[in-house]
């Protein structure tokens, strides 16, 4: 327990030194929010078809896809014949409610005051009256979803990705966003409170339950697309520059993330 107790401390010294450092650096730019980067090169570095690892990446994309196919397709298939979609909608409400620390905090980190603002307001507003988060009045009453992570937040202040990188079981990403993942864990306040197999439960109902609300949109990416692999890479790519760049604030939905590692890590 002390181990995990220093661990804890030590990941709050890191998010509190990262914090300060980028509004610092916010505060010597002079701007209250600071502008999207305008040439989006900077932030795309060599482009979707930056690949280096690609052999390597295949290999984990094979397996990815092979454990898609044959556990959770097929349990999200069950889930989606019982589950109405009301409630479907109303689980991935209630772990999108669960991220209000990382992207109010992420918000922050890129000096987007009001988001964060209004991040607040929806937790506030959907933890109560929304009934723990599984509704979600705050959107009809103008408190629009945002959608942010510590990758983003890099590839804000003009971190380039790198090279594409697809991670076992977690999908398509890049060094910046794995790293951001570290920072955005720490974030999460519901490791500190909730014991690991009651977490690896959530989890594992959040993928089955995000999973089986796309089930025809992977279906027919798999049909048109030549290159299945090419097409998870491209989509992964332009969503994140799309997200860097708040060309999609009012997204955040889960077929919006169909490509984004957040679909399976939303209970970080």
């Amino acid at each position: 327990m002390r181990w995990m107790a220093r661990d804890r401390r030590c990941t709050t010294v890191v998010v509190v030194a990262l914090t300060t450092m980028l509004l610092a650096a916010a505060g010597a730019r002079g701007e209250d929010q600071p502008p999207p980067p305008t040439d989006v090169v900077t932030d795309i570095g060599r482009g979707p078809d930056y690949d280096p690892w690609q052999r390597m990446n295949r290999g984990v994309f094979w397996f990815n896809d092979h454990l898609d196919h044959y556990l959770l397709e097929p349990a999200a298939t069950g889930w989606d014949r019982v589950m109405p979609d009301r409630v479907q909608s109303s689980i991935a409400n209630f772990f999108a409610n669960l991220r209000f620390p990382i992207v109010m905090v992420n918000n922050l980190l890129q000096g987007k005051v009001q988001p964060a603002v209004i991040d607040v307001g929806r937790f506030m507003i959907n933890t109560t009256i929304g009934v723990a988060g599984f509704f979600d009045p705050a959107t009809d009453w103008g408190l629009p979803r945002h959608n942010e992570d510590f990758g983003q937040t890099l590839g804000w202040w003009g971190v380039p990705p790198g090279p594409y990188l697809v991670l076992p079981l977690l999908g398509p990403s890049n060094p910046r966003d794995t790293g951001g993942l570290v920072v955005d864990y720490g974030l999460s306040v519901t490791p500190f409170f909730v014991g690991g197999y009651a977490l690896m439960g959530a989890g594992a109902i959040n993928a089955i339950n995000a999973r089986s609300m796309v089930l025809q949109q992977v279906k027919q990416a798999k049909q048109a697309s030549l290159d299945y692999y090419v097409f998870v890479r491209n989509a992964y790519y332009q969503r994140r520059v799309a997200l860097i760049n708040d060309q999609e604030q009012n997204g955040g939905s889960t077929k919006d993330d169909l490509y984004d590692i957040d679909v399976t890590n939303d209970t970080r």
